[in-house]
């Protein structure tokens, strides 16, 4: 059923690095809902694969001294969106995974899966780079970190280095703190699809709740890898909350996407989609963080 060559069991991240050394043309599987999918397809006849799936010091999620938030590369979507850290401090993560797939997808898929496959319609992706992520690798020379916004180098391309497997997801207490976000997906079926957009939204408010102190806006599928519509986030920054301030963001961030033309939706009709997709997530976000729109 699946052509593979060799599959080599990491028994550590020591392990699985020194495995990526010794065999660097080998695929990293994870929980393998993408891998084996291709595999049966005929995409990778004759593929090397090194499983890291056993190794448990890369599942779950922590907070740290400093407040970061720390998300085990192996941690599945359904841990994430139960998870009460994550619950606490950035729902809109578990909001968004939750849409990945279906049940038996989001039990065994993960969120280092999901990032390290450079794909722009990764449902956590949008709302990773709203918060500013950081990625961890781990390789031969130690520990690299990494902004997100860094990591996507181009459609599905990352940068992970010889020797590297992503390790971890953190997010700072300055990305998170008092801050409320929404996510919606936009895809031809309620389930079981892949996003023709995704949109991430979230915001800062004064004490008073009257105030936009900032505002994060990213997508998914509106560029070919994941991005910030910075124009609209400066926009926002410092204006009253109100619906005249969350139509004009909402526009702004026409001055930053490219979505394309493809078979799932035309290009001007993401436009349109991002548009209206930002302006709804931003009222709830405000909604969210306890002002009134």
């Amino acid at each position: 059923m699946y052509d593979m060559k060799a599959l080599y069991q990491a028994k550590s991240v020591a392990d699985a690095v020194a495995l990526r050394l010794a065999h660097p043309e080998a695929q990293i599987i994870a929980g393998g809902s993408d891998v084996l999918v291709q595999m049966r397809e005929g995409k990778r006849a004759g593929v090397e694969l090194i499983s890291i799936y056993g190794l448990d010091e890369l599942r779950g999620v922590t907070l740290e001294d400093d407040g970061t938030l720390c998300i085990g590369s192996l941690t599945s979507f359904s841990h994430i969106t139960r998870d009460p850290l994550i619950q606490q401090h950035i729902p809109v993560l578990g909001e968004a995974v939750d849409q990945v797939g279906g049940p038996q997808i989001r039990n065994i898929g993960t969120i280092g899966g999901n990032t390290c496959n450079g794909v722009t319609s990764a449902d956590s992706a949008s709302t990773l780079f709203a918060y500013d992520a950081v990625i961890e690798l781990t390789g031969p020379e130690g520990v690299r970190r990494v902004p997100i916004q860094e990591f996507y180098i181009r459609a599905g391309k990352v940068d992970i280095r010889e020797g590297e497997i992503q390790t971890a997801i953190q997010i700072s207490r300055e990305s998170y703190e008092r801050t409320f976000g929404h996510y919606i997906k936009y895809a031809m079926r309620n389930a079981m699809d892949i996003a023709t957009l995704g949109t991430s939204v979230n915001v800062r408010l004064s004490p008073d709740g009257k105030t936009v102190e900032r505002a994060r806006v990213a997508f998914g599928v509106a560029g070919p890898v994941p991005l910030r519509a910075a124009t609209a986030e400066r926009l926002a920054e410092g204006k009253p909350v109100s619906e005249e301030t969350a139509e004009a963001f909402a526009q702004a961030v026409k001055e930053d996407i490219n979505p394309r033309d493809s078979w799932r939706a035309a290009r001007d009709f993401r436009m349109h989609i991002a548009v209206e997709s930002a302006r709804r997530a931003f009222i709830e976000a405000v909604n969210r963080a306890g002002g009134a729109l």
